[in-house]
């Protein structure tokens, strides 16, 4: 068996991982300071991972200004859609952007949603988490709703961040890391440590979050680790791979 690569580059996930909603895993703030290479992978993120606020949001610009203008996003509170996507909202989009936004996922928005796609508009998605953890227990993802739409009109839609191979792979582009030398943290057997271990790299997983009992025996590949919460991945990640 070839010998571990030594690290060069952590990945985070964060809803689960280091927050659930407003309040941070205990630990979480302090160990993520211990973290010589980290970079976020989310939207948005009240901790100091380098780039977790735009990472996401930035390879969908980069996919929708490239080959997609104008869309119709429902992905974003409202407040925030000029800041991330200044000029290029419109209501007469050629586009579908799909994210976690609960207060859109009712039938009026979902079925002008329906008709862009009939309409051949291309249907991209944020992620397809099937759910993720609050405060008072699991919630829906994005992932049922865009399913859903896959399934009404017989279209795949673009999968811009987890468990997407591409999307881990941007991560470290720009970098000299390979995948072997980078490892994902999260509480998401399928997305964040399948997507991750399907691209080359390691995977963590923490019981923290929308973790459930055996999760680590539920993938074809098992985690690299499994450990109880990020403050424990951390120092293995500091004993055992630097």
């Amino acid at each position: 068996m070839a010998a571990l690569r030594a690290l060069k580059a952590v990945l985070v996930d964060l809803s689960g991982t280091l927050h659930i909603e407003d309040s941070a895993v205990p630990g979480a703030q302090k160990a993520l300071k211990r973290q010589p290479a980290v970079r976020g992978m989310e939207s948005r993120c009240h901790f100091t991972a380098k780039d977790s606020r735009v990472f996401l949001l930035g390879c969908l610009k980069k996919i929708l200004s490239d080959s997609f203008l104008p869309i119709h996003v429902i992905v974003l509170p409202e407040e925030n859609h000029g800041l991330i996507f200044p000029g290029i909202i419109t209501d007469d989009p050629n586009a579908v952007v799909v994210g976690l936004a609960p207060e859109h996922f009712h039938y009026e928005m979902m079925n002008r949603t329906f008709w862009l796609v009939l309409d051949e508009a291309p249907l991209i998605a944020i992620h397809k988490a099937r759910y993720f953890k609050k405060k008072d227990g699991l919630a829906l993802g994005p992932g049922p709703f865009v399913a859903g739409l896959e399934y009404t009109t017989d279209t795949k839609a673009t999968v811009v961040g987890k468990p997407d191979k591409t999307f881990f792979l941007e991560a470290l582009r720009g970098t000299d890391c390979t995948p072997e030398e980078a490892v994902m943290i999260g509480d998401d057997f399928r997305d964040d440590v399948g997507g991750a271990q399907n691209a080359g790299m390691r995977g963590i997983l923490v019981r923290t979050g929308k973790y459930q009992p055996a999760d680590e025996e539920k993938i074809s590949l098992a985690p690299y680790l499994t450990c109880e919460n990020f403050p424990e991945a951390v120092e293995h990640i500091l004993e055992h791979l630097l």
